[in-house]
């Protein structure tokens, strides 16, 4: 699953960001950011289209949802389960098993790689909902805090 950062640590412009290892890894001037998703690979958890609320550094713990740099294509962002801790790094998979993109295809991710955690989703409402039952139905389920699901940390280590 990709993300799009919707506002960079710095509060400027949209965009991919530019930052430092060093940076990255918790040295930023904002510790929170903003991101929204795109694709597949963490349905049910998250949906195209969700903004992220991501707090970047700080440790990781098996079932967070985490922000990495894509291991082979650094400039990509993207959201994963972080499953264990491995020698060498994280193994991360998706929550959706068949749309793959994770540490199946390329290993464990290093821990320099790791931006953050994803402390809350919220899904904006779709175009077509306007009805008093899908508003009511959309403002109990839009915003949600990104638990560490240790059941699925479980679940996924299994595959």
């Amino acid at each position: 699953m990709r993300l799009r950062l919707v506002e960079e640590r710095t509060g400027e412009v949209p965009g991919m960001p530019e930052l430092s290892q060093e940076t990255e890894r918790g040295r930023a001037v904002a510790p929170f950011g903003l991101a929204e998703v795109t694709g597949p690979s963490m349905v049910p958890t998250l949906h195209h289209g969700d903004q992220l609320l991501v707090r970047y550094g700080g440790a990781v713990r098996p079932g967070d949802v985490v922000v990495l740099r894509h291991p082979f294509q650094q400039d990509l962002l993207v959201v994963k389960r972080a499953v264990e801790r491995r020698e060498g790094g994280w193994w991360v998979l998706g929550d959706n098993p068949y749309a793959g993109g994770d540490s199946t295809d390329y290993g464990v991710v290093p821990e320099e790689l790791i931006l953050g955690t994803a402390w809350f989703r919220f899904r904006p409402v779709k175009a077509g909902q306007r009805s008093p039952l899908a508003l009511l139905r959309w403002a109990v389920s839009a915003a949600r805090p990104l638990l560490p699901d240790r059941s699925a940390s479980r679940r996924l280590r299994a595959r």
